[in-house]
């Protein structure tokens, strides 16, 4: 069903004072509440409830709950607690009153993002765009100048090595097979750990050729498992029919990491999230990347996201660029007229109107492009914030819809963030100027006497 809207109530509560009486409303994060189109969340999210059964969480909490966790880099479960302690988070996502209790349970985060999908996500960046232009963070003449650049997004996976792939696929495969009521022949828990153990040592202390024994013998175990289980899927009726499915799905990923080589393509770097992919960007300090390629459209002046999407399949930089411009142009309504990037974009292909400057340039190259093609390198920093202050440097958001969603609620986090700070600043100034002109009227008499 779909949820109620949170409605002002016309009277008083005799024994509990609204928020908006007991906060401070010069705070930056109960300014920006008013500055979010909310009556258009509620109308585009609403269309995705049925009309009949239990009503549904208030949209607005939702999305303001998944506002704060990605622009103060909060879990599911730590923004729920930590909205109960926090007046102002309570009144951005629509309290009239101070709530004692937790609003929901941190799994319905999870449901809440199923439910709007990777579009929803991008409509909820767009309306941090619109706040930021509201609040001046942002001029519309500033998006038509936009810095481009790639990234990678880290998926939350250990290290990926041949031996603990082995290990990990081995016992997902016999937890799995015990849900299901399949009795196996043998699980090999105990000599599959050990081997896994003297493996690292073995590694540890450069003898490699034992190292790879112990590696073989894991490798061995895993077939043996994979196998035995197929013959039982046919031989042996299963209790439980729904798991099937999973089964076969696991079956594959093992399947996969038991036959692939150093030097294939396509490899397998997690069992629990085989869409991970390897991404060499030539970093001294990490040579070797493994998650998913982003792509980070900012404004050339004011470092504003107004772009963000994951790019599955490493596909080269130069041939993602027409698709982020076009994202631009769908979020803002503005078309980009110059795109700065660096050398790693050479042969994109794009045409006019959009004229796309290239780190490096010579040919044609003013002043005022000189200064812009300077101000590219404003984009690293960009990336640097959401990955240290947001939620990118770290993705746990499940599959290749959970790259998407993350990457995009990230832009909209750094967003918040940027008009967070520029609104405290104006609070700050005009408290300044405010005590100095008391000052020079009354001179005994300051702000704050």
């Amino acid at each position: 069903m779909k949820p109620k809207k949170q409605e002002r109530s016309g009277c008083d509560d005799l024994f509990r004072m609204r928020l908006e009486q007991i906060l401070d409303q010069r705070h930056a994060l109960y300014r920006v509440s008013g500055k979010i189109d909310w009556a258009a969340v509620e109308e585009r999210f609403g269309a995705l409830y049925s009309e009949e059964g239990r009503p549904g969480i208030p949209i607005r909490l939702m999305v303001g709950l998944h506002y704060l966790k990605h622009a103060f880099n909060e879990s599911d479960e730590t923004v729920v607690e930590c909205w109960v302690e926090n007046p102002y988070w309570q009144h951005f996502c629509g309290e009239e009153y101070f709530r004692h209790e937790m609003p929901i349970n941190p799994s319905q985060m999870t449901r809440f993002r199923e439910r709007i999908g990777e579009e929803g996500c991008e409509f909820m960046l767009g309306l941090t765009v619109v706040a930021g232009i509201n609040t001046k963070t942002v001029s519309r003449a500033s998006v038509a100048i936009v810095n481009v650049d790639t990234t990678v997004q880290d998926k939350a996976i250990a290290f990926p090595t041949d031996a603990r792939l082995y290990h990990k696929a081995r016992g997902a495969l016999v937890r799995l097979a015990k849900q299901m009521g399949i009795d196996l022949r043998q699980s090999y828990e105990r000599v599959s750990k050990r081997a896994l153990m003297m493996n690292g040592r073995y590694g540890h202390a450069r003898q490699m050729r034992r190292a790879k024994r112990e590696q073989k013998r894991l490798r061995t175990f895993l077939g043996r498992v994979i196998r035995d289980i197929e013959r039982k899927m046919v031989s042996q009726p299963t209790q439980a029919g729904q798991e099937q499915p999973r089964l076969k799905r696991l079956l594959e990923i093992a399947k996969r990491i038991h036959a692939q080589q150093r030097h294939d393509k396509g490899k397998v770097y997690s069992v629990h999230a085989p869409e991970v992919e390897c991404i060499a960007k030539g970093k001294a300090h990490k040579p070797y990347e493994f998650g998913v390629k982003v792509g980070v459209v900012s404004t050339s002046k004011e470092s504003f996201v107004v772009g963000m999407q994951s790019l599955p399949g490493n596909p080269y930089d130069g041939h993602t660029l027409k698709a982020s411009l076009q994202q631009v142009q769908k979020l803002t309504g503005i078309a980009p007229k110059e795109a700065y990037v660096d050398r790693g974009y050479r042969g994109h292909g794009l045409a006019e109107p959009v004229k796309v400057w290239i780190a490096g340039a010579k040919r044609g190259v003013t002043v005022a492009i000189r200064k812009k093609l300077k101000r590219r390198n404003a984009v690293e920093p960009v990336i640097g914030h959401m990955k240290n202050d947001g939620r990118l440097g770290r993705n746990f958001l499940k599959g290749i819809a959970g790259d998407a969603m993350n990457a995009l609620l990230c832009g909209a986090g750094h967003n918040l963030r940027k008009i967070l700070r520029r609104l405290a600043l104006l609070c700050a100034r005009f408290g300044v100027s405010l005590n100095q002109l008391l000052a020079s009227k009354i001179p005994s008499l300051q702000l704050g006497d």
